[in-house]
């Protein structure tokens, strides 16, 4: 059968399925680069002890937070091995913040910055999970009951599709007006 020619995106329809409803990774070689930047948060919920022994530098294979910091912006760096139909990326820079909240979890926070002519939220998602991850790996021996949860895309700025803000988001800057 021969190949099917790429058709443009419309709007409401996903734009990694070909007419005959195949995968196929999408075409950007037309796109303008532009500045663009997503920021994604997700939450590891554990036993408070093992809060206290994080934040202590008590656990046993090393600073959990250091560690999950660093595979986070290696698994953004990667994440077009991680996700099929990802593009690779130059990124241009990549953050990832933890803050504990409560007496039980730990907010993981990743802000991904690229110029080019596709998004980053997928490196931003990507890099959130893997520290979320890391942070399980690493205290497993003392919770293996940790949750990780509220994995979400919180913004995304730049290209055709322009702002994107979640609704936690949206709600916290009215808060500030």
């Amino acid at each position: 059968m021969p190949p099917q020619p790429i058709r443009k995106r419309t709007r409401g329809k996903l734009s990694h399925l070909d007419a005959r409803g195949r995968a196929r990774m999408v075409d950007v070689g037309e796109k303008p680069i532009t500045d663009r930047v997503a920021v994604a948060r997700g939450v590891i919920k554990m036993k408070p002890a093992t809060l206290r022994l994080i934040t202590g530098g008590e656990i046993a294979k090393g600073e959990v937070l250091g560690v999950a910091r660093i595979a986070g912006i290696q698994a953004a760096k990667r994440t077009s091995e991680w996700i099929p139909l990802c593009h690779p990326l130059a990124l241009s820079a990549v953050h990832v913040d933890f803050t504990p909240t409560g007496r039980d979890r730990i907010a993981i926070e990743a802000e991904v910055r690229v110029s080019g002519k596709t998004g980053v939220e997928m490196e931003a998602l990507t890099a959130v999970s893997a520290a979320a991850l890391t942070i399980y790996d690493m205290c497993k021996a003392v919770d293996r009951g940790m949750v990780i949860s509220e994995l979400c895309l919180l913004e995304k700025r730049g290209g055709r599709s322009g702002v994107y803000r979640h609704a936690r988001v949206a709600k916290k800057a009215a808060l500030r007006r």
